[in-house]
């Protein structure tokens, strides 16, 4: 009659009633039947059996009594559970309320009072938007608890990050658990979010040493002064040239300070600073300063001063003296010539003799040039490399922290840091490339150039920098070929590019070529601001611009490495403008005849990047900075990624996983002998596969491109076009999938 599998409460109900029912049926005589002894007997039995039921009565109460103590014994163990632990922490179910600790409760004390059990989660998000102690509450955020109101679907998880008002910052977490029942979880990242603005501080200092440690290492004095005429930055070398004292070259220093000293403690030759107190200016209202000084101690510099975009201005001072006295040595001997060849005959053989000594030294002075164009050549390569290692390493971090901040309040920040980090960059190749084209001219490599690839890949680089301004950019399929450096006709063309979507506020871009006889002329149209006709003479001096351009919009170098470069290649630039309409800047080369074209492709198919990068990456680089930045950079693409600083170690990671990595990305130049190139091949040996592999360097020479193409490698140049990085891996990995 009662199952035993039946709850306890159901089973004491249905004993009660039996009981009921036999005490009724002892009550009843006339059931048990006529004699006295039957009815006896019968109430024997019937006592007996209620007596049973009552002992099943009190032990199924005291089994409820024990099961109620352990439900509240688990209720009270759960409820210290939830105090202990470090973060907030409810559970809601149907939609309302079930439980939560103290920290949840007490996180906005102004809603604190509205947390009671039966509280509806949809309730709870609305007063959370509306607490005083949020702030920083952008469209995001009210997107993201829009959406908490209703719970995550299905198993998912929604996560988002709140930011108190007492600089505290907390992940809100919400989770559905298999019940159906939602768990809130509140975890504070303050820590982290405070870790990462020091990060972010101490990378912008550190990219202020890195600019001061690029003038430190020049030959020539630097030193740049504000609009104020206040010292900004300068090197050491421009106080050992003009003789000036540690006290007085420190940030804040009037530039008339500076000019005072030199006066009154004669440092220079009086007759060349008669007019120094009209030097400041001459400089505010010529744009620019050259003097040919002598230095009391002997040594004779020549001093320039340019005017900068901010109305500040850069000095520059060299040490001429070897080239001073070389000339007036010449000017000497030519006097002594002179008067030699009026004297008899009788002094031919010694004016042969001096004539013999003069070519001599000449000689040697030219073997001496020679010697010191080949040293600073030497020096431009090594410090290339030694610069942009840093600058790869910074722009890979910056990428990933611009990736991790992009929901974050601090994205902001961080795409300042991307923009002012990218005009530091800029400003670098500007100076390295004047640098090269200064040191020689056989640093240009002429060869065949196919122009519509080059300005194809030109295109897809600034692509997204005009569309995020709105600006159209598009390029006519050409399939020219010229004669030309392929590298420094790439960097002439982007600058050009650069500076018409710069100054192009709405409108359109368009990269085309024309012919003209034998020549072809590479045209970069735009519908920007325009340049008037005096403008137009100057814009490719160095620090020189519009007066139309708005403060702060570059160096004013781009163009002159435009000009430099097209005079080396025996090029010819030209613009047309004018003012509100728009600019046209061409460039005018020797096109080669015969040559078959290139097919051209009039829409480039773009690639998908949204999912994970399912690939495993082996990373071969000796500087641990840019070790570290390239493999955070690929773990945020989804990529598995081993991490060597030489070649010995690549193989022992490939050895250990036992098995060939998909992709390779080696530097060129590893510690001592070891080399990129030596990694990938013994890789390919270890593991018998034709790895894909990508070099990855600071060299721009053509010498490591022709290796690459014998061993099937592709090299990219430092600092690394992420936009170029990532279709390359994809790519490359594609094409050996496919094979």
């Amino acid at each position: 009659m009662i199952d035993p599998n039946d709850p306890l409460d159901v089973q004491v109900e249905k004993q009660t009633k039996i009981i009921d029912a036999l005490i009724r049926r002892t009550g009843r005589q006339h059931d048990v039947g006529h004699s006295a002894y039957a009815a006896f007997q019968s109430a024997i039995a019937l006592q007996g059996q209620v007596w049973a039921k009552t002992l099943d009565l009190e032990r199924a109460s005291n089994e409820l009594e024990l099961v109620r103590y352990d439900r509240e014994r688990t209720q009270k163990n759960l409820t210290d559970a939830l105090s202990a632990m470090e973060g907030g922490f409810a559970l809601f179910n149907d939609g309302t309320l079930q439980v939560c600790n103290d920290l949840f409760r007490t996180l906005l004390p102004d809603i604190t009072e509205l947390i009671l059990p039966g509280l509806a989660m949809a309730d709870y998000f609305l007063a959370m938007e509306k607490s005083t102690h949020l702030v920083g509450a952008d469209a995001k955020l009210h997107v993201n608890l829009a959406e908490a109101q209703t719970g995550p679907s299905g198993a998912s998880l929604l996560s988002f990050v709140v930011a108190l008002s007492d600089d505290r910052w907390f992940q809100i977490s919400q989770q559905r658990t298999s019940l159906d029942n939602v768990i809130i979880l509140q975890t504070e990242i303050t820590d982290v979010v405070r870790q990462n603005r020091s990060e972010k501080d101490h990378l912008i200092d550190m990219q202020a040493h890195y600019l001061q440690a690029a003038f430190d290492n020049m030959s020539s004095g630097i030193c740049t002064f504000s609009r104020a005429g206040m010292v900004m930055m300068h090197n050491d070398r421009f106080r050992e040239l003009l003789g000036l004292p540690f006290t007085l070259m420190h940030q804040g220093t009037q530039f008339t300070q500076i000019l005072g000293f030199i006066q009154n403690n004669g440092l220079l030759v009086d007759s060349d600073i008669t007019d120094i107190d009209r030097w400041p200016y001459r400089l505010r209202t010529e744009g620019q300063l050259r003097k040919r000084l002598r230095h009391g101690g002997g040594r004779v510099l020549d001093l320039q001063a340019h005017l900068l975009p901010d109305r500040g201005f850069l000095v520059d001072i060299k040490d001429v003296t070897l080239e001073s006295r070389a000339t007036e040595m010449l000017e000497k001997r030519v006097d002594e010539r002179t008067s030699e060849l009026t004297e008899a005959n009788v002094r031919l053989t010694a004016q042969s003799e001096a004539q013999a000594r003069v070519e001599e030294e000449l000689r040697i002075a030219k073997e001496a040039a020679e010697a010191a164009v080949s040293s600073k050549t030497r020096f431009l390569a090594a410090a290339s490399h030694d610069l942009l290692q840093p600058v790869n390493a910074a722009k890979l971090l910056i990428s990933t922290l611009v990736d991790m901040s992009r929901t974050t309040a601090m994205a902001p920040t961080v795409d300042r840091l991307d923009g002012s980090f990218s005009s530091i960059e800029s400003l670098l190749h500007a100076l390295l490339d004047i640098s090269r084209l200064e040191s020689t001219e056989s640093a240009l490599s002429v060869t065949e150039v196919c122009l519509g690839s080059l300005m194809q890949g030109i295109i897809e680089d600034h692509a997204p920098v005009a569309a995020k301004k709105g600006v159209r950019l598009d390029v006519v399929p050409c399939s020219l070929w010229v004669k030309s450096d392929q590298r420094y006709l790439m960097r002439s063309v982007q600058n050009l590019v650069v500076n018409a979507i710069q100054y192009t506020e709405n409108g359109r871009v368009l990269v085309g070529c024309r012919r003209k006889g034998a020549n072809v002329v590479l045209q970069v149209w735009d519908t920007g601001m325009g340049i008037s006709h005096k403008d137009q003479k100057r814009i490719f001096d160095e620090f020189t611009r519009a007066d139309n351009v708005p403060p702060g919009s570059g160096m004013g170098l781009g163009l002159s490495i435009v000009d430099r470069t097209c005079r080396h290649l025996g090029h010819t630039v030209s613009v047309r403008s004018k003012p509100g309409v728009g600019s046209v800047f061409s460039i005018e080369m020797e096109m080669v005849p015969g040559r078959a074209p290139m097919p051209v492709s009039h829409s480039t198919a773009q690639a998908s990047f949204d999912n994970d990068m399912n690939l495993i990456v082996l990373v071969v680089e000796n500087d641990p900075y840019v070790l570290f930045a390239t493999t955070q950079k690929l773990e945020t693409w989804g990529a598995s990624v081993l991490a060597a600083k030489s070649t010995e170690e690549a193989l022992t990671l490939v050895r250990d996983i036992g098995m060939a990595p998909d992709i390779i990305l080696a530097d060129y130049q590893l510690d001592g002998d070891d080399t990129g190139v030596q990694a990938i091949r013994l890789v390919r040996e270890e593991t018998g596969s034709h790895v894909p592999a990508i070099v990855i360097t600071a060299d721009r020479g053509p010498a490591l491109v022709q290796i690459g193409a014998r061993n099937d490698f592709t090299v990219l140049t430092k600092p690394v076009q992420l936009s170029r990085l990532r279709p390359l891996i994809d790519w490359k990995t594609r094409e050996q999938a496919e094979v």
